[in-house]
């Protein structure tokens, strides 16, 4: 089984990975992307079926996000999705492609959602860092207009 990537996305994952041709990524592995991604567009509720599959980076194994100890986040996600506990607990081949299309399609949600909040970026790992910094501060719900008045 392997993980699919978008080719609408797959520069943006490129770009994200740490090589010795790009020093300036942010991510040692593109399962590490993948789940950040997934992740993302879990918080924003953004999941967005894949299109077009890209050839380049290739598809992942499972295997590497078992490795890393990622298949948690893999079942959490289908099972928050389908709100069926069957989908994690049977091995059959049908219920691992349930869970790899769910996570295929939050990953490809929170790469888009990455696509817009880095648009003009030159440094990725800066971004990234200002993006979980607002994402951890509590939201103010009393969201109030900027009183201008008290410096008259």
């Amino acid at each position: 089984m392997r993980i699919r990537v978008a080719q609408d996305k797959a520069d943006l994952l490129q770009n994200l990975l740490c090589t010795i041709e790009n020093p300036q990524g942010v991510f040692t592995t593109y399962a590490d992307i993948m789940v950040f991604a997934a992740s993302l567009g879990k918080k924003y509720q953004q999941k967005i079926p894949l299109q077009t599959i890209a050839k380049e980076p290739n598809p992942i194994s499972i295997e590497v996000f078992n490795s890393r100890g990622y298949q948690p986040l893999l079942n959490l996600l289908a099972l928050l999705e389908t709100n069926n506990r069957e989908t994690i607990c049977s091995s059959n081949i049908n219920r691992e492609v349930e869970i790899i299309t769910i996570f295929e399609e939050y990953a490809n949600g929170g790469l888009a959602k990455l696509q817009e909040k880095l648009q003009g970026a030159i440094d990725y790992s800066e971004r990234i860092l200002l993006i979980l910094s607002q994402e951890m501060q509590p939201h103010n719900n009393n969201t109030t207009e900027f009183d201008l008045s008290r410096f008259l």
